[in-house]
């Protein structure tokens, strides 16, 4: 007989990604482009009314921006093509409020195709973001108005300049109660967006990728993708994104009212789920867009890596902002503490002790390939999966001799959903296993800091799992 709880699991791993989220998910870490005329007046907002005359970066080098991030260990990188103020980084039709009548290049200038040119010659993936909100532009809060002008835009974005890997849409508008209102059209965006790049995820005010929920570069340590389907409701988004300019914002934590988004308790009663992975996106200044007086607040080397193993390493993308300066460079210690970053990820992660481990399971797979092929593969096509209703599941690996072990790395085979529930890590010492760790969600991956332990064995014990388990990677890295 099938119990409540089995049938609630059922339930539970029916909800799995589409092929675009799996596509972002395994890119795991990527560049924000904040840069506009607010980057010139020294403001994070501007207002709209900012002269076309003031944006000349004589020096911009989107190479630079895109070695840059290459060099950091990213994988794309998303343009600010228009912010809040409504100016146009690209010679769009539709406005005048743009760098087609700057003095960069004598108005001649295409800020979004030299920086897609960059990205692929580096080999990173371009995405765009367009702000709804314009400070700028006559029609905005004249309903379809300002709609057709918004698509008309989002048609020459992503038309112009080949494959998009992401479209970023956010929640702020600073209007206020007396401000103007303007209701947007998000179905019909979305439409538009699928119809011209079918490819790419709509983010965060969109259907396939959640905001984490702060801009502090904190994540939940229980980061479920699985979670009720009114959680794509780009009115969740605007509600719980920043309302004014403020940097009381930009550092406050995560709301303490969504610590659980996805648990079996959490979802028991929500009828209709969805497939919603959280994106951390965090700047390396206090800001968003430069600001000469930062330049002694950038981010270390140390808070960049304590992002990366908590966000990438905490079921979530990393979207980490660079902004370029008035000289459209980007500056050289945000440069080097991100290419430490980059140097990080490339060495620590090259080698993985697996390969040198016995590798044994309990449940034994049946899939007549060893556990050992199966957890070093990294893809979907070979994955460790107990028959169902089987929710616990060991993976042991021991060595001959003992192994410095600082992190250790564990996916689950997201294609078949989010299942894990719980699990503990223990390792050998004195010749008795200890825990050393425990935890709860793995999702697409988990990065456990193990501090450098000392063991010849270590075991990955699931406790409990979403109908059954399902591994798909795990590494072992000194």
């Amino acid at each position: 007989m099938i119990n409540t709880r089995d049938r609630e699991d059922e339930r539970l791993i029916k909800i799995v990604p589409s092929a675009r989220q799996l596509a972002y998910e395994s890119m795991e870490f990527f560049c924000f482009i904040h840069f506009t005329v607010n980057t010139f007046t020294g403001k994070e907002w501007g207002d709209g009314t900012e002269p076309e005359s003031i944006f000349n970066p004589e020096q911009l080098d989107a190479e630079q921006w895109a070695r840059t991030a290459a060099e950091g260990g990213m994988k794309g990188l998303i343009l600010t093509c228009k912010h809040h103020d409504g100016f146009c980084l690209w010679p769009s039709k539709y406005t005048e409020h743009s760098i087609k009548n700057s003095p960069y290049k004598n108005g001649k200038g295409d800020i979004v195709k030299e920086a897609a040119q960059a990205c692929r010659k580096f080999g990173l993936k371009f995405g765009v973001y367009l702000s709804p909100w314009d400070r700028n532009h006559p029609s905005y809060g004249k309903g379809k108005e300002y709609d057709d002008y918004y698509v008309n835009q989002l048609t020459e974005l992503l038309t112009g300049y080949g494959d998009i890997f992401a479209i970023w849409l956010d929640g702020a508008c600073g209007e206020g109660a007396n401000g103007k209102v303007q209701r947007y059209d998000w179905q019909r965006y979305y439409q538009v967006m699928r119809k011209l790049q079918p490819g790419a995820v709509i983010s965060v005010s969109g259907p396939d990728v959640r905001w984490c929920g702060n801009e502090a570069g904190e994540v939940r340590d229980s980061e479920w993708s699985v979670v009720a389907k009114d959680m794509t409701n780009p009115a969740i988004t605007a509600a719980l994104s920043q309302q004014e300019d403020n940097e009381e914002f930009r550092n406050r934590p995560l709301d303490s009212t969504q610590e659980d988004l996805g648990s079996r308790e959490r979802l028991a009663n929500e009828r209709e789920l969805a497939f919603y992975p959280a994106e951390t996106d965090v700047s390396i200044r206090p800001g968003w867009f430069y600001h000469e007086e930062e330049d002694e607040q950038v981010r270390s080397f140390e808070n960049l890596k304590d992002i990366y193993l908590k966000s990438v390493g905490g079921n979530t993308t990393l979207l980490l902002n660079l902004p370029p300066m008035k000289n459209g460079r980007i500056h050289d210690t945000d440069a080097a503490n991100l290419r430490k970053l980059g140097d990080f990820i490339k060495n620590t992660f090259a080698y993985n002790l697996l390969q040198d481990a016995e590798v044994t399971t309990n449940p034994l797979p049946d899939t007549g390939i060893s556990p050992a092929e199966i957890l070093q593969a990294d893809d979907y096509d070979t994955v460790l999966l107990n028959e169902e209703g089987c929710r616990q599941l060991t993976i042991r690996m021991q060595w001959e001799k003992p192994q410095k072990i600082s992190y250790l790395v564990i996916k689950e085979a997201i294609p078949l959903s989010q299942r894990v529930e719980s699990f503990t890590i223990q390792y050998e010492k004195d010749g008795r296993m200890q825990e050393c760790c425990r935890g709860t969600t793995i999702g697409y991956k988990k990065i456990l800091d193990l501090q450098g332990i000392e063991a010849r064995a270590l075991q990955i014990v699931i406790e409990d799992a979403r109908v059954a388990p399902a591994i798909s990677f795990v590494g072992v890295y000194r």
